[in-house]
């Protein structure tokens, strides 16, 4: 009985439920925005925005504005601006995100040395799930559901889109008005996502599931279900394990996704396909359009 007592105690506290709750929440949206960007070879975006964020955040406190708001027009100016500047010159997209990014991250810890605005850094790069304001929770989960609606409503076309734009052009799909839609979802979670893990980890919660899912099987479909399976999985062992070792939350997550990942690898049993060899089930959904 001692020894279900603190495996429960976890539970007793509010602070920790809630956690658990809003974690899950963004750890699923992560997840199947992560199947995507695996597929269309923007692991790096979601990197970029979430560094490019912290000039909005710094703005939005000087001019009394939503933390939100501000962060979210940080990141998509990033990711508009990349889209840019590759399109007017031969730059590959990676090398311009790179470029991009950074430069707005330097700018952002410019602004906060200088304007002395009253923003946590710490909390910004590692985030704060378990000190939720109230609503929080409510805006997070009523956030994280709303962009799983519309992923969910354009899934084959955002899957067209990522494995194949020329076809999607092809058969009158609007390719530019789904990649400004990408990159808003993106720039949304994200923003969402600060609260739980912060900048630098973010990413991690942006690529791994996808990469597990990507690793687990030759179905996209699958692919989604493997890759919530992942994200809320570990995101829920990894804030209950940091409650006994007293560390990060985010941390913890981190590492559980990355344990994870390294086991997907073990278990690999084909090596070497491309997504369009790996996804045959995509034929369907073409001739379907």
């Amino acid at each position: 009985m001692l020894l279900a007592d603190a495996l429960l105690e976890p539970f007793r506290y509010p602070f920790m439920v809630e956690a658990m709750l809003a974690g899950a929440a963004i750890a699923a949206v992560c997840a199947v925005l992560s199947c995507y960007l695996v597929l269309k070879g923007w692991s790096l975006m979601g990197d970029a925005i979430s560094h490019a964020v912290l000039p909005g955040l710094v703005l939005a406190a000087v001019f009394g504005l939503p933390l939100a708001l501000g962060a979210f027009l940080s990141g998509l100016f990033c990711a508009v601006s990349a889209g840019f500047i590759k399109a007017h010159s031969r730059i590959k997209e990676d090398t311009v995100l790179g470029v991009v990014f950074t430069g707005l991250f330097a700018f952002g810890l410019v602004l906060f040395t200088k304007l002395q605005v009253d923003i946590h850094l710490d909390k910004v790069l590692f985030g704060n799930i378990l000190g939720l304001l109230p609503g929080d929770l409510h805006a997070t989960l009523i956030t994280s559901a709303g962009v799983l609606v519309v992923v969910v409503a354009l899934r084959r076309d955002l899957l067209l889109f990522c494995f194949d734009p020329a076809q999607a052009r092809v058969i009158g799909l609007r390719t530019g008005l789904l990649y400004y839609l990408l990159l808003s979802l993106l720039a949304v979670t994200i923003v969402v996502a600060l609260k739980a893990v912060g900048i630098l980890l973010v990413v991690a919660m942006l690529v791994t599931p996808g990469c597990v899912g990507f690793l687990s099987t030759a179905r996209f479909g699958k692919m989604l279900c493997v890759a919530v399976g992942c994200a809320v999985g570990s995101t829920l062992l990894g804030i209950y394990v940091s409650f006994f070792l007293n560390a990060s939350p985010a941390a913890c997550i981190v590492l559980v996704q990355v344990l994870v990942f390294f086991a997907a690898m073990g278990l690999r049993k084909k090596r070497g396909l491309s997504p369009k060899t790996r996804f045959p089930a995509l034929a369907q959904i073409l001739n379907a359009k």
